[in-house]
């Protein structure tokens, strides 16, 4: 009998029962130089790439930038010049425990089925990124039960 994974361990739209969009696809642990420029002035914005997946990244950036706002991203993988529009999706400040410094998660945009391919072809030599602290309920009820006993 065969034993099927846990959820969390299956790749972006292999479960037939689960909608397509329901999952994110895999983060990978990556060092690559880049080229992330504005949109609007072209001025450098950010210059490596930390992890990378079918779907977005993230940049350690060099100049700060706005949630929502549009790049140009543009870095070789696998022998291969990829040039993007991204729009910046998250900006870390390097505040929460685990990071060290500030970063820029970018979701890519406007890219075709053959470059997502070879994407997710390279992708699958480099190990994936480890889960990183998010906020949830252990934590909270752990400060609750907390403040109870010093209450008392």
């Amino acid at each position: 009998m065969r034993r099927s994974l846990p959820w969390r361990f299956l790749r972006a739209g292999s479960y037939r029962g689960l909608d397509r969009g329901s999952f994110r696809s895999p983060r990978h642990l990556i060092r690559l130089p880049c080229q992330l420029v504005r949109e609007r002035d072209f001025r450098l914005v950010g210059d490596r790439i930390t992890n990378l997946s079918t779907s977005g990244l993230l940049v350690m950036p060099t100049d700060p930038v706005l949630t929502g706002e549009r790049l140009i991203l543009s870095f070789e993988l696998g022998g291969q010049w990829i040039d993007s529009e991204v729009s910046v999706a998250r900006v870390a400040h390097g505040r929460r425990p685990g990071e060290r410094t500030r970063g820029l998660g970018l979701e890519l945009e406007q890219i075709d089925k053959a470059t997502r391919k070879h994407i997710a072809d390279v992708l699958e030599t480099f190990p994936l990124a480890p889960p990183c602290w998010r906020p949830g309920r252990r934590s909270t009820v752990d400060a609750l039960q907390r403040l109870v006993r010093r209450a008392d």
